[in-house]
């Protein structure tokens, strides 16, 4: 499955219990950025996603951006920048 994003958003794979990821998603929120939440634990196949992005460690909230790459609990100025917002 491709989670890329559509420009201009973000792809977060979250937990229900990350308190990083409750920030990240309230941050952006704030500022209007749209994002597409995956919850790893409920989504099949996306742990193992998580995992080959980090480096064999299941660590959230990891985005994607819509140029393909992707950032382990990056800023919410990281991601602006990333998104030329």
């Amino acid at each position: 499955m491709d989670y890329t994003p559509e420009a201009g958003t973000i792809t977060m794979f979250s937990t229900s219990w990350c308190g990083y990821c409750r920030r990240l998603k309230t941050q952006l929120d704030s500022q209007g950025i749209g994002y597409t939440e995956i919850n790893i634990e409920d989504v099949p196949g996306t742990a193992e996603l998580v995992e080959r992005l980090n480096g064999g460690n299941q660590t959230v909230p990891t985005v994607i951006f819509p140029d393909g790459s992707a950032a382990t609990n990056p800023s919410l100025n990281d991601v602006k920048e990333k998104l030329s917002v």
